[in-house]
């Protein structure tokens, strides 16, 4: 009896609490939004030089063996080694092909100022 009493006086404290509140989404809560300066559509020399760090020099190469940036996203470290790329630009690679998968970076877009 005393467990039932105690939920209901909790439920009518937290429904009349829950009524205090404004909605979250309600009008006034709505923040400006501002759309981040992303490339939609990247390719390989996009990527690379979003990476930075010389990795850039490498663009002419993995465009003419890979091809295709969705196979740059799955290609492992032998075959970046097998086509002559340095570990330090393998892994910088490698790290943000990675990033990039997971949704956790991606290469921003120059912003063109007019």
């Amino acid at each position: 009896m005393a467990t039932a009493q105690s939920w209901t006086r909790l439920s009518a404290t937290c429904l009349r609490l829950a009524t205090n509140f404004p909605p979250i989404f309600s009008p006034s809560a709505i923040r400006f939004y501002h759309p981040p300066p992303y490339l939609m559509k990247v390719g390989i020399p996009d990527f690379l030089n979003g990476v930075g760090n010389g990795v850039e020099a490498h663009a002419a190469k993995l465009e003419a063996e890979i091809g295709d940036f969705n196979k740059l996203l799955v290609t492992r470290t032998l075959r970046l080694k097998k086509l002559g790329i340095p570990c330090k630009h393998r892994k910088l690679i490698l790290k943000y092909t990675q990033k990039y998968r997971l949704g956790l970076w991606r290469p921003r877009a120059d912003l063109k100022k007019a």
